[in-house]
């Protein structure tokens, strides 16, 4: 077999890749040390904006297997016929943690899914959580910078997180299951996933449904305490997904579907899309109808798992969105952050192109080239026209398809103007999920809040303390108790 030659970025063979030109063994070095140049200008490039949230993350490839036809609820293509399958590409990620962060810290995991269909890709951007801690988007970046590391010592600070905390009583439910014995996943294959969100199905004729996808992992969910993570490797979750695929022992989940019908949200007992409650499964039990398996690893990390870009603006037919407050939000701010990491045309990348035709009027922009389509369409910018409506349809320019639209949405009357929600049932269902745990269980939840409470300041100690009571009175008199045990020992 010829061996393979080894060439510069233009394509040019490359005579010594080990040595620069310089005057003499031991003089300077030219200025026509071009090969060294491009060498180190693409090295000191080699790194993008690495992600706000989501940062340390890993990826790999696979199947969804639809198990129940789902005709009735959406004329996606993707979603009918059982036995269909969709290629897939997932991304994990820890939340609020850099890439310097660790594999096994207390925190959300994000479970983001990119289905590659026939009409587009379908993104799922969810986490290992049901739940998250804000309903309204205008605090989420002062959220993240409560998690972030401290501005003056760069070190992580409990105390920004329970201070926070203490002022938006909405987060109490995902700070129960943070909190609890789920908080840090033994790995990547023992968590399950959620959208989260309310997003919405609709069918042939323009009916629509609200859901909620759940993914269950077949492996069961398996977790450690704090003295196991600190003692685990610190990239064991990373190692542990690459070696699973690689020894053909492939994750799976079973896929569940909530569905509502689109007029039961309009008197449900609570709001169906406040992202800080769950749907009780006594009202809409789960409905299984695929199953998810990753089979394949990444050829680099880098080029997919790190330039890989999700948006819950990717819909296609057959699906979309909510009037969720966070999920209008992400619609824009994902794609937007993903076109400031990684380029207007991010689409056009391997790992995030649509393995179907793709026809628009969105021109140049930085790496605009031939998209790796799978029926190898070229770019949709080589089109002769930049612009629509134009005359040129008939000989082949792209045109809209009505057909297709989305059913339109009914919106009550109501006065615009801005709604504040953190005085809303906020206690109710953590206090739910603290009885549903057994006592070990709120032993180990209430000890972990105890000891990060501890760093608080008193007043924050003081509310965070009445916002348990309120979700359960055990609740707020074990944390209580056990902070007042903390604070002893530490004095």
């Amino acid at each position: 077999m010829d061996k393979s030659k080894l060439t510069a970025q233009n394509g040019a063979p490359i005579s010594d890749d080990n040595n620069s030109i310089s005057v003499g063994s031991r003089g300077p070095l030219t200025f026509d040390n071009w090969q060294l140049m491009e060498k180190l200008a693409h090295f000191n490039r080699e790194r993008i904006p690495e992600r706000i949230v989501h940062a340390r993350g890993y990826g790999a490839y696979g199947t969804f297997r639809l198990t129940k036809d789902l005709s009735e609820f959406s004329c996606a293509k993707f979603l009918q016929n059982t036995g269909k399958e969709t290629p897939v590409f997932a991304r994990f990620s820890t939340v609020a943690g850099g890439q310097d962060s660790g594999d096994y810290v207390r925190d959300v995991r994000g479970f983001a899914l990119k289905f590659y269909t026939e009409e587009g890709n379908w993104d799922m951007v969810g986490n290992n959580t049901p739940v998250f801690f804000l309903r309204d988007p205008q605090k989420f970046p002062d959220f993240i910078h409560s998690q972030k590391k401290d501005p003056k010592t760069n070190l992580p600070n409990p105390a920004h997180h329970f201070e926070f905390w203490a002022n938006n009583p909405q987060s109490l439910h995902q700070i129960t299951i943070l909190m609890s014995d789920r908080g840090i996943p033994f790995s990547l294959r023992h968590i399950n996933g959620y959208s989260s969100h309310t997003l919405s199905l609709w069918n042939d004729a323009k009916k629509r449904y609200w859901v909620k996808w759940h993914f269950k992992t077949n492996q069961g969910i398996k977790t450690l305490n704090n003295e196991q993570a600190a003692q685990m490797p610190a990239h064991g979750m990373q190692e542990d997904l690459v070696q699973s695929i690689q020894n053909g022992d492939f994750p799976t989940w079973t896929v569940h579907l909530q569905i509502m019908p689109e007029h039961e949200a309009i008197d449900y007992k609570i709001n169906p899309f406040d992202l800080t409650k769950v749907w009780p499964h006594s009202d809409y039990p789960l409905i299984e109808i695929g199953q998810l398996e990753l089979n394949r690893n990444v050829g680099n990390y880098f080029s997919e798992t790190e330039q890989a870009t999700f948006s819950p603006a990717n819909v296609v037919p057959g699906t979309g969105v909510s009037p969720d407050k966070m999920l209008q939000a992400r619609l824009f701010a994902y794609g937007d952050a993903h076109r400031y990491r990684v380029g207007a045309n991010h689409n056009q990348l391997p790992v995030n192109a649509p393995q179907c035709p793709v026809n628009h009027y969105q021109k140049d922009g930085a790496m605009a080239g031939m998209c790796p389509y799978h029926n190898n369409t070229p770019n949709p910018q080589n089109a002769s026209v930049n612009f629509y409506p134009n005359d040129r349809t008939e000989n082949g320019a792209p045109a809209h398809t009505p057909e297709i639209s989305e059913p339109e949405m009914i919106v009550n009357e109501a006065n615009i103007g801005k709604y504040d929600s953190r005085d809303e049932d906020n206690f109710s269902q953590a206090g739910e999920l603290f009885r549903l745990m057994t006592p070990k269980q709120q032993d180990f939840l209430t000890g972990n809040i105890a000891d990060g409470l501890s760093y608080a300041s008193p007043y924050a100690q003081e509310r965070m303390i009445s916002f348990f009571q309120q979700a359960d009175p055990l609740y707020g008199s074990l944390v209580e108790e056990k902070l007042l045990n903390v604070l002893e020992t530490t004095v």
